[in-house]
């Protein structure tokens, strides 16, 4: 496939270098151009990288370009979900149907690093601390300022390729095309980063293999486990109104709140006050658009393309199946981009408004739901159905984290298994009372195999 065009990746975060490196495989030219300086050489202050998960279709796409083996070692697999009740009390509800079914804990930065290092040792060159100030569709030309000297300068390339997250400076120039499509909703909640340091022997402070919920209704804590014996803390509250970012003005304020609310959390913080007001609040959007490409010169992947808020631990993996997908069409076709592009946006399009979708929804269930009881109960009673069903009854949450089956597929199957649940759960209140004869009824009435991708 080698080929004298020059493609130009914007962002050097996460889907960029992996693209990079497949691309590179192909015997395309392909450069990085980043805004952020480089972080194995200038420290980034932390308050703005949620902790990520990561999941099957990220590793499919990790697999395929020969990196796995260097990522497996920075990763904490999380067996499921430990919710930490008011008084103290822990309750775990796994995330699979065994313990090869689990989330892994990275860090950000951990992983974005391992991506670049890989891009270098495949020859591609990554510029750092060049800022997209403009892209000129017709012209081909991206306008760069080094945010360290303020030189500017203009790269030409036959594709320009915006995977500069979901404040895309790319996709900005693609509002000024006619029939382009955008839309943005922030969610009225923001977060906050906090740290809960390890113990003195250097190991976690709480059961290292979940990923820690404190659900309190409106809001929430989580806490997800670092290979350096850290937990990587989210606060998730509204921005304004009762229990909002907006009371927490002083130190008082933060104690109170949190021994109110998280007194358990808190006896592990000894520097809560200040790790709090050393990180932003950080905002949560998501962003649709279409189309994502233009002609045969431009295209946005990711977050540029989709950006989606963090609750169903996709982002990272939708970004990762993004370039899977594309790729496979690249290996289809050729570099004929428009008919790749074309494909791209048809094949992608419902699974990532669908993933959108989802997390949102996934929002309300761990702040709302997950500490209460008939939660739990169908939780089990969905497990117990993925026992006696297996390949026909495959839970939500599992078709999305577990399988690679599209993400369109795996909404629409879990609304109709949902209905199934309310049937069979509302009028029990154990599991031994389930009616497995007409639980078998509903599952082949109205579920076909299911096929993973």
């Amino acid at each position: 496939m080698a080929s004298k065009e020059k493609i130009t990746i914007v962002g050097s975060g996460l889907a960029g270098p992996l693209l990079a490196i497949s691309l590179k495989k192909r015997g395309l030219d392909v450069e990085l151009y980043e805004r952020r300086p480089d972080m194995r050489k200038v420290h980034i202050s932390a308050g703005r990288s949620i902790n990520l998960a990561l999941s099957t279709r990220g590793i499919y796409a990790l697999r395929e370009i020969g990196v796995w083996p260097q990522i497996e070692k920075i990763i904490i697999p999380m067996r499921g979900r430990m919710m930490h009740a008011l008084n103290g009390a822990l309750t775990f509800q796994p995330y699979g149907k065994d313990e090869t079914e689990v989330i892994n804990s990275v860090s950000r930065a951990d992983l974005n690093i391992a991506l670049m290092d890989a891009a270098e040792a495949q020859g591609i060159t990554i510029h750092f601390n060049q800022r997209c100030t403009h892209f000129d569709l017709r012209e081909r030309a991206v306008y760069f300022r080094d945010e360290e000297t303020d030189e500017r300068k203009t790269v030409n390339s036959e594709l320009v390729i915006g995977a500069d997250g979901a404040v895309s400076a790319v996709r900005r120039d693609f509002l000024k095309l006619q029939r382009f499509n955008f839309s943005q909703q922030y969610l009225d909640y923001g977060y906050k980063e906090l740290t809960i340091p390890p113990n003195s022997d250097g190991k976690h402070a709480m059961e290292t293999h979940a990923l820690h919920i404190w659900p309190r209704g409106s809001f929430m804590l989580i806490a997800l486990p670092n290979i350096d014996g850290t937990f990587g803390c989210i606060l998730f509250l509204p921005f304004e109104g009762k229990n909002s970012f907006q009371l927490l003005q002083n130190n008082s304020d933060i104690v109170k709140f949190f021994e109110e609310n998280f007194p358990d959390a808190m006896a592990l913080m000894p520097r809560l006050a200040e790790n709090f007001f050393a990180n932003p609040v950080g905002a949560m959007v998501t962003v649709k658009c279409s189309p994502w490409s233009h002609g045969s010169r431009a295209l946005l992947l990711g977050d540029a393309a989709h950006a989606i808020v963090p609750f169903f631990g996709q982002g990272l993996n939708c970004s990762f199946e993004d370039c899977t997908v594309l790729l496979g069409l690249l290996d289809r076709y050729g570099p004929n981009w428009p008919v790749v592009f074309r494909e791209f946006g048809a094949a992608r399009k419902v699974n990532t408004d669908a993933i959108a979708d989802m997390a949102i929804e996934n929002f309300v269930e761990m702040r709302d739901k997950v500490g209460d009881s008939r939660f739990l109960f169908k939780k089990k009673v969905e497990l117990a159905l993925e026992a006696k069903f297996p390949g026909l009854f495959v839970p939500k949450y599992a078709m999305v984290t577990f399988h690679r089956v599209p993400y369109s597929v795996a909404e629409s199957r879990g609304r109709i298994q949902d209905r199934i649940l309310s049937e069979l759960c509302d009028p029990i209140a154990k599991i031994e009372d389930l009616d497995w004869q007409r639980a078998d009824e509903l599952v082949h009435r109205n579920l076909t195999p299911l096929e993973d991708a």
